[in-house]
């Protein structure tokens, strides 16, 4: 389903770039991503490189800028098998300090069909980014049916020029995603694009009972399903996911994520005292990250390996008013660890 029929503006690389989306689609697919029609047909349509005119790469000593405004055609030509390789692109630095990005087109693949959606759903994008994300959904529903939110307008207006470009116009709305959008409230699905310590409290007050929350928490993605007045609970997916962090309007001033540098600070300290098994497998790593705050790193090996290198699906949350925690294996079992918050 295709925006709202205003069709996008004229593209010189639209033949060049069908062709390279298809690849995408293909390796995605092999990937065992886009089972459904939907998604197939949405990746396959939706112009990647509109919404990222500008990237970066990684180089040494920091970010080298890739342009569809090169001067030099094989530049240009560059800019464009990278807007369409499996990769997350860089789109935005402050400072030397990754503020947005397009997320890896396989993992957003995987992101959407875990969410289930269905026709006729009203879904809540948290971090706008470029936009990318909220064109496959408008693809999928429809304009209407698709709001997204992020903090600046340096962000949401040129997402808003990108959607419209390639003929989309969800509502796209600067404000802080930590709130969500009461005024479009209920949502049937609700999915973040960034990184965050806790699940926002407002994020499951405006999602109905029944529907799925998708979020990045410490190194993975947790899908929870509401289950009724301000209560979630659900599991990790099995695979890992790095994210940009949520920038909160508050974001600055909150005292847990001071809390969690100086967990990350101490994890780093404690580093050269944990086995290299440990500090090379990365459930390790995500064990930590989820139970910064609360486990040393001795303890968190100890539990490491009395549970069995535990995989991510073996841990969850469980979300209810005024209070959150991450578990492995039972949300009331002996192994659990308070989450900042409520959100």
């Amino acid at each position: 389903m295709s925006g709202n029929g205003t069709g996008p503006t004229h593209d010189p690389y639209a033949a060049e770039a069908a062709t390279a989306r298809a690849g995408l689609v293909r390796l995605i697919t092999l990937g065992g991503g886009a089972a459904d029609p939907h998604w197939r047909a949405a990746f396959a349509e939706v112009p990647r490189h509109l919404f990222v005119p500008v990237y970066y790469v990684g180089v040494a000593g920091g970010y080298e800028r890739r342009a569809a405004d090169h001067p030099d055609p094989e530049r240009r030509r560059e800019w464009l098998r990278g807007a369409y390789a499996d990769s997350a692109l860089a789109t935005h630095v402050s400072g030397g300090e990754l503020v947005s990005s397009s997320s890896q087109p396989s993992l957003m693949a995987t992101m959407l069909a875990e969410l289930r959606i269905e026709d006729g759903h009203e879904v809540l994008e948290i971090g706008t980014g470029t936009g990318y994300n909220a064109a496959l959904l408008s693809h999928r529903l429809g304009d209407r049916r698709v709001t997204t939110v992020d903090l600046d307008e340096e962000i949401t207006g040129p997402a808003r020029e990108h959607l419209a470009a390639a003929g989309y116009r969800p509502l796209v709305v600067t404000g802080d995603g930590a709130l969500g959008c009461p005024d479009r409230a209920p949502f049937d699905r609700i999915m973040a694009t960034c990184r965050l310590p806790s699940v926002p409290q407002a994020w499951v007050a405006q999602c109905r009972t029944g529907g799925l929350i998708l979020t990045p928490l410490a190194t993975g993605l947790v899908l929870l399903r509401v289950t009724g007045p301000g209560r979630a609970e659900g599991r990790f997916l099995s695979t890992p996911a790095y994210f940009v962090r949520l920038r909160s309007a508050g974001s600055a001033e909150r005292p847990e994520d001071a809390a969690a540098d100086r967990e990350r600070a101490a994890a780093r300290d404690a580093a050269g005292a944990l086995p290299p098994e440990a500090l090379a497998d990365e459930r390790f790593h995500f064990l930590r990250a989820l139970s910064a705050g609360t486990l040393e790193p001795d303890a968190a090996y100890a539990l490491w390996r009395a549970e069995h290198r535990p995989r991510r699906e073996r841990f969850g949350v469980t979300v209810e008013p005024g209070r959150q925690w991450a578990w492995l294996d039972a949300p009331n079992g002996p192994h659990r660890w308070p989450l900042p918050g409520p959100g």
